[in-house]
């Protein structure tokens, strides 16, 4: 079963406590909406929550499947819509054996059903086994915002209403951003979902999560760098006033801190005297300090190449840029050959490595340089690609 995605991690213990029970709830009330949808603003936490929902639905026996959109994955059906149902009905066929059943008559009578339209694809993977199996079970969809283009998400989402609407035991689990067209789709929906809003959650709550996974990680890098009453809680609480309600910048900032060389308590200082930036989004109402991740982006980007001449600068810029936006993502081994491509220069491999090395806090990179690489969180990528974001103009990527 799909309780999984990759290296994802759920919750940490202790946090989320409330929303977590409440979905909880949800789970288990068939008096409740069939649809849950969780939306909140980039680096809020959803895609931790719905990996957190999908562990313990399994571990309760009542998940049906799992899918977990991504633009940044190198596999392009994370973001194909055609693949949602099929991938469900997969996952529903070896869960309850009366779906199986199901689902290997319809493909034995019709071996191309994956190919047809998503209403098609919905009836035959979803609807009919779930109505032959007649269980109570919950799907997980997470990031419906990073699946397909504004009318496939809006086709998808009447979909969803279709199908809870003829398998009233069935329960969908889906987190987004909260888009206008994807609000537009839930308002028609209304009378079969539940809307949770991350950002709307009281600041001193979220506050206290992160300031709890802050504590746990630091501890951690304490122990490894061998270093005595670190973090203090004065610089606990800097860090959280400077996440601002972002879980993603809180993590940033642990892989930040996790350096080889340098003790996680020398480039803590860096982030401490990094000037406040605009606050962009994903950040809290009644937060102050505001330090965004744009900054932090901005801070490790500085850090990194701070000895740069302009022709380096070309050099990074275009290594950025096959990293952050390039889709699907770049091979770093291909990247020397995309610059001399692109640009005449000749770049060796181990430049690329260093280039990527530097910024590793920020990047998804293996240590096999045939594996692709891609942003830790798409907020990187809208950073770079943002002028109003990016403020130092060295590391913008224009015409994105």
């Amino acid at each position: 079963m799909e309780h999984k995605h990759g290296n994802r991690k759920g919750c940490l213990r202790a946090t989320r406590v409330a929303l977590l029970e409440e979905i909880g709830h949800w789970t288990k009330d068939l008096t409740q909406p069939s649809i849950l949808w969780l939306n909140g603003l980039a680096g809020t936490g959803k895609s931790t929550i719905a990996q957190t929902v999908a562990e313990q639905c399994f571990a309760n026996g009542i998940l049906g499947g799992s899918f977990f959109c991504s633009a940044n994955v190198a596999r392009k059906d994370h973001s194909d819509p055609s693949i949602i149902f099929p991938t469900l009905g997969f996952q529903l066929a070896q869960k309850y054996p009366k779906a199986r059943s199901t689902i290997v008559t319809l493909l034995q009578s019709n071996p191309d059903v994956a190919h047809e339209s998503l209403e098609s694809q919905a009836e035959k993977f979803l609807i009919a086994p779930l109505q032959s199996a007649g269980i109570a079970t919950v799907i997980v969809i997470d990031a419906l915002d990073e699946c397909g283009d504004k009318k496939s998400i809006s086709t998808l989402l009447s979909v969803f209403g279709t199908i809870v609407r003829q398998t009233p035991k069935a329960k969908f689990f889906i987190t987004s951003r909260p888009e206008p067209w994807i609000k537009d789709g839930f308002s028609h929906l209304e009378t079969i979902s539940n809307v949770s809003t991350l950002h709307n959650i009281p600041s001193n709550v979220i506050n206290s999560d992160i300031k709890l996974f802050l504590r746990h990680e630091l501890s951690w890098l304490a122990s490894k760098h061998a270093l005595d009453n670190w973090p203090s809680d004065a610089q606990l609480d800097l860090l959280c006033d400077r996440a601002a309600g972002l879980f993603a910048y809180a993590i940033a900032t642990v892989r930040f801190l996790d350096h080889v060389f340098r003790g996680p308590d020398n480039r803590y200082t860096i982030i401490a005297k990094s000037p406040d930036d605009t606050v962009h989004e994903g950040t809290m109402e009644g937060v102050h300090g505001g330090l965004s991740l744009d900054s932090l982006c901005t801070s490790i980007l500085q850090t990194s190449f701070k000895n740069n001449t302009a022709e380096d600068d070309s050099t990074v810029r275009f290594v950025l840029t096959a990293a952050a936006l390039f889709t699907p993502p770049f091979l770093p081994s291909a990247i020397p050959e995309k610059v001399y491509m692109q640009t005449g220069e000749v770049v060796e491999m181990k430049e690329v490595k260093r280039i990527l090395e530097s910024i590793h806090p920020l990047l998804k990179l293996c240590d096999n340089l045939d594996d692709p690489v891609s942003p830790f969180h798409k907020l990187f990528s809208d950073c770079l690609a943002n002028p109003v974001r990016c403020s130092d103009k060295r590391f913008l990527i224009p015409g994105s």
